[in-house]
């Protein structure tokens, strides 16, 4: 069985460390590790072997860690093909297939948030990797890519299972939950889970991961066609709102100045 621990970095970013359940394989594969000391640190007291590094897109506090982590590991990394970093080995396609720790993830392009941003969905572990497109409640800065391409990676994970888990990367989970009541302040499930949230932040316990499902009920980036989101961005901006993807623009600028 795969196991799945967050390693913090900075002040709210995760890296995740994938391995196996088995005791006897001390092998590791860690997500946008963008902290050489804090994966380090990780692994020593885990007694833990670095045999891969999966990248999400090229942003620092995602790969900033990396050439010491290869140079120190030898091991391969995978990440976008187009992605300006120059530390990949292994650059992935859309339609790629990895299989790594006897899991299988499969690849797809996600560009808003940057335009090389990939994403890692493994059918057989039910797990989604999606960096800085995907947060619980909320989605990534439009950095480099547009609302409409948003909207395109955001219906792709809807797609997915509901009980497929995400792992982002960034722990903005209370702040989301915020905006997203401020979007809708009658959605009970967004009440929940800011209970929830808040006393697991108390407790220094990491909100993550989420779940597609959940991200159907509480994010109101995903819930663009939901008459009550639509109501609230087209208030907020004061202006008929033609689309979804104007909707979302609209969810994103608002969240941009929350």
């Amino acid at each position: 069985m795969l196991r799945i621990t967050p390693i913090s970095a900075f002040n709210d970013n995760y890296i995740w460390a994938l391995y196996s359940e088995d005791a006897s394989d001390n092998s590791c594969i860690l997500v946008d590790p963008g902290s050489a000391e804090a994966a380090q640190t990780w692994l020593s007291d885990q007694n833990k072997t670095l045999t891969a590094i999966l990248l999400t897109h090229h942003h620092n506090d995602h790969t900033g860690g990396v050439k010491v982590l290869h140079d120190t590991y030898e091991c391969p990394v995978y990440g976008p093909a187009n992605s300006p970093f120059d530390g990949i080995t292994q650059p992935l396609h859309e339609g790629d297939l990895v299989y790594l720790l006897d899991t299988d993830f499969e690849i797809k392009e996600v560009p808003a948030h940057t335009l090389d941003h990939i994403s890692y969905y493994s059918p057989s572990a039910q797990i989604l990797l999606c960096g800085d497109t995907l947060f619980m409640a909320g989605c990534g800065r439009l950095f480099e890519g547009t609302a409409e391409q948003m909207h395109k990676a955001l219906n792709y994970f809807a797609t997915l299972p509901d009980d497929t888990s995400v792992y982002c990367t960034h722990e903005y989970t209370l702040a989301n939950l915020a905006f997203a009541l401020s979007v809708e302040p009658d959605n009970a499930d967004i009440k929940m889970m800011l209970e929830k949230c808040i006393a697991l932040r108390d407790a220094s316990i990491p909100t993550l991961p989420s779940k597609i499902g959940l991200e159907k009920a509480i994010n109101p980036f995903m819930r663009t066609l939901h008459a009550s989101v639509v109501h609230a961005a087209t208030r907020h901006q004061d202006k008929v709102l033609n689309s979804p993807v104007e909707v979302l623009a609209a969810l994103r600028e608002w969240k941009n100045n929350f």
